[in-house]
């Protein structure tokens, strides 16, 4: 009896082992299973890129970036069939000064257009017209250096600075653009300033209508530009 009860239980343990060892051959394979290839979404490829450069009223103040004009005007150019990049680079507050402190960023995102909108908080401030003019110039000079395209958008100043301030400071705009030879949207705001409908509270910022007008009016000259772009590539 002791001996029929060893060898039944030297059956049993060996059935076990068996099945133990099957589990593990099995779960071995599982893990031995190909890895599915990882899907990546594919990469867009632009024609080039456009930076908007400027203070708040490039930013899009008081409003989502997508209601900004760089936003408004890359949806523009791609229902239109111009697949351009466009990066919204306003920093609110900024004066000329810092946008041409910034130039060494701005040619770093290697823009094919820059859209520089400047100088409306240096008038805000008084700052002396000439030195604004200095800014600005230099900037584009710096940019046409580099091969970039510029597009020089015009401002004009409040009229509780007196007229003669205010003469100086909207002839810095083409001025700068005679002189540098680049295109130049003559008033920033045409058809948005002084309609209140059109501007946040503030009544200087513009409102999600107020861009959707601006993008209008810039279309124009942006497209000029990116066709002198496009026949200098096909040369």
């Amino acid at each position: 009896m002791n001996i029929i009860l060893c060898r039944r239980t030297t059956w049993e343990e060996r059935v076990i082992c068996l099945c133990l060892t099957m589990l593990f051959f099995l779960a071995g394979c599982e893990n031995k299973r190909e890895p599915l290839p990882e899907t990546t979404p594919e990469q867009i490829v632009f024609q080039g890129t456009i930076i908007a450069v400027g203070d708040s009223l490039t930013a899009g103040y008081g409003l989502a970036e997508d209601e900004a004009y760089p936003a408004l005007l890359e949806n523009r150019l791609r229902s239109d069939g111009y697949n351009y990049r466009i990066i919204n680079a306003g920093i609110s507050g900024e004066t000329s000064s810092g946008t041409f402190a910034r130039m060494k960023w701005i040619l770093a995102q290697r823009p094919d257009i820059v859209i520089l909108e400047t100088g409306a908080n240096d008038g805000m401030r008084g700052i002396q017209t000439d030195l604004i003019k200095e800014n600005i110039s230099r900037s584009v000079q710096i940019l046409k250096e580099h091969n970039v395209s510029v597009i020089l958008a015009g401002m004009r100043m409040l009229t509780n600075l007196g007229p003669g301030y205010r003469s100086a400071f909207a002839e810095i705009y083409p001025e700068v653009a005679r002189e540098q030879d680049v295109l130049l949207i003559p008033f920033f705001l045409e058809g948005v300033a002084g309609v209140p409908s059109l501007n946040l509270a503030d009544t200087i910022h513009p409102t999600a209508e107020g861009y959707k007008i601006i993008t209008e009016s810039i279309y124009p000259s942006v497209l000029q530009v990116i066709g002198e772009i496009e026949n200098n590539r096909t040369r």
